[in-house]
Parts: structure tokens; sequence; C-alpha cells
């Protein structure tokens, strides 16, 4: 059997090495090449040879490769220089779903485990920051508290005023039935200052900030910033972690009720505009319904989620791979946490707040 091969080889063509492996299954004894036609050539012709040769030689037939260029046959010589060790060619095994499954459950405990050693660790910063023993550099908690506070009012205005006017609309679809459509300041007013601004706050901090948090902590961990840290003596849960969690808790309550200010603007807007009610009249009952303990529970969930969001942000961060995909996962991880975390902490505090009749 002699196979031709010329033109142009290039790594963008695509051979027909199926046909030729077809063709030496056919019986023949002996394989020669030719190769006159040649014109340029690359790696290509090289693979596409090299699998033909070692099925011919496999296939125990003789081969001759005279016909082709000196400088190919050198190539083919070098890569059967030595042997291919037996094994060494990794296969793609894809385990069962029982064999997935059971890895998962397994290292449910070795996660738990860096939980808690990461929340330990924090908790020590914080211990050393009220004894003043903190290694942390003031400006960068107040440039954190710039970049979590004043740089985040354009979102959550945003999200409160329109989160405002769907409570009104929602709610005045049923209260015009029953001629109670002054009952939406207070509708409005209790929601959010109670749950719903602390609760779209902390979504919007955990898609921003907390994604912030794990994208720049991963990037210092790829290029061994974090390492030099610990090499110069410096801890980075002070250096790093304990600005980015205080910024974020003193400025969560901040955003907080500037979120509630929105959302009654906003129901007020649908109510005088829409509802037609008086102005005065809207601003009185959202008075009348408000009272210091609402606002006090909504501050309480903006603090608690200060911290979710913040450890959260920084845990994926630090505990973050050393390549480029695992700053993406990270970040994924810590928003994905950080609403979770919300939505736990939202109901257990709405539980407990029914427990105990506040």
């Amino acid at each position: 059997m002699r196979i031709t091969v010329g033109g142009r080889w290039s790594l963008g063509a695509s051979p027909d090495t199926a046909k030729a492996h077809a063709a030496l299954s056919a019986g023949c004894s002996a394989l020669d090449f030719s190769a006159e036609a040649l014109d340029e050539w690359d790696s290509s012709l090289v693979i596409f040879l090299l699998g033909v040769i070692r099925r011919a030689r496999q296939s125990n037939m003789e081969v001759d490769q005279s016909g082709l260029p000196a400088g190919l046959n050198r190539l083919i010589a070098l890569a059967f220089a030595v042997p291919e060790r037996e094994g060494a060619a990794r296969n793609a095994i894809r385990a069962s779903l029982l064999e997935r499954v059971g890895e998962a459950s397994l290292s449910i405990p070795r996660k738990l485990g860096d939980i808690l050693e990461f929340l330990g660790e924090a908790t020590i910063s914080l211990s050393r920051f009220l004894r003043g023993r903190a290694n942390f550099r003031w400006r960068d908690l107040l440039l954190m508290m710039q970049q979590t506070g004043a740089s985040a009012l354009p979102i959550v205005t945003l999200i409160s005023l329109l989160l405002g006017l769907i409570l009104a609309f929602v709610g005045a679809v049923q209260l015009r039935v029953f001629g109670a459509q002054i009952y939406v300041a207070s509708l409005v007013g209790i929601a959010m200052v109670r749950v719903m601004g602390a609760v779209m706050t902390g979504i919007a901090m955990a898609g921003r900030t907390g994604a912030s948090y794990a994208a720049v902590l991963g990037t210092m961990q790829v290029n061994e910033e974090v390492d030099a840290l610990v090499t110069l003596g410096v801890s980075p849960m002070d250096f790093l972690v304990l600005p980015r969690t205080l910024a974020l808790v003193l400025m969560m309550p901040l955003l907080t009720i500037y979120a509630n200010v929105m959302g009654i603007a906003g129901g007020y807007i649908v109510g005088v505009t829409v509802l037609g009610l008086n102005p005065m009249e809207y601003l009185m009952a959202t008075k009348a319904a408000l009272s210091l303990a609402n606002v006090w529970i909504g501050l309480i969930h903006s603090v608690v989620f200060g911290v979710v969001i913040a450890l959260s942000g920084c845990f994926f961060g630090m505990r973050c791979g050393r390549s480029s995909s695992a700053v993406g996962d990270a970040t994924t991880s810590a928003v994905v946490s950080g609403i979770i975390g919300i939505i736990v902490v939202t109901a257990l505090i709405t539980v407990m707040c029914e427990v105990i009749g506040v």
C-alpha cells in the first residue's frame, strides 16, 4: 500500500485519518510513502504520519519511509525514539452518580471545618481591633466605606424607588376594591422599613460589594500578594478582611435608611399621582403606621446582612485557587452564598420577632 501526501499541510486542515486507518486494515503487508507533490507542511503532517505509521506497526506491516523528505523522517524518528510509557495516556473516566454524591458528602465536613476556621480567624481579628492591636490602615477603612457607601447610592436609589412603586401598585389592586387606597401608605411604609428596604439593599450589595471583595482578594491570591503579606508578618485577616467587613457593617444601616426613604417616596408617587390621594394625607398615614420597633428591626436586618455579605465575599476570595477561572468561581460563589445567607437570616429574624411578639 502506498500513501501519497501532497499539497499544503497546515493545522487548520483536517486530513481523512479514518480513511487511511481503514485502508491499513484491508490486509496489506507493506506500506510506503510518496511525497513528490508535497508543498509546505507543519506539525499537522507529522501528527498524521505518526498515527498512520503507529497503526501500521501494530498490524505488523513493513514500513518504508524513504519516500518522505529527510526533515520529516528525522522528526518521525525523534517521535519514536522514546517509546510511550504504558498507561501514560490520560483516559477521561466519568464517575458514576453514586460516586459523585459520595464524594460531595465526604467533602462536607472539610468545608464546614474551613468555614469555622475562617470565622474563628475573623473573630480573633475583631478582638484585636477592639483592643487596638489590629494591624491595618485607617485610610483603607475610609476608602472601603466610600466604595461601599457613597458609590452604592445610585443602584440603591433605583432599586428602592422601583420597589416602592411596585409595592404601591400591588397593594392598590386589592385595596381599591374596598375603597381603602389610603392604606397603601401603611403597606409601603411598614414593608420597606421593617424588611424589604434592608433585604433589597442587601441583595444589591451582595451582587456589587460581595462580588468585588471576592474578585479582589481572589486576584491577590493568584498574584501571591497574600503570601507576601504572610511572609512580611502581616495578618491578611487584619489587613484585608477586617477593614472590608467593618466598612460594610457600618454602611449597611445608613444605606438601609436611605433605601427606606426612597421606597416610601416611590409609594408616595403612586399614591398621589395614580390613586389621587392627598399628599399631606399620605404622609400622615405613613407616619401613623410606622413605629420605632419596625425601624430597629430593619436596622438589625441590615447589620446582620452586612456581616454575612462581607464574610461571604472575603471567605471565597481568601480561599480562591491559583488560576483565573478560580477567581470567577469564587466571585460566583460569594454572590450566591451572600444572597442565600440574606434569605436565611431574614427568615430567622422574622420567626424570632413573631415568637417574641415584636
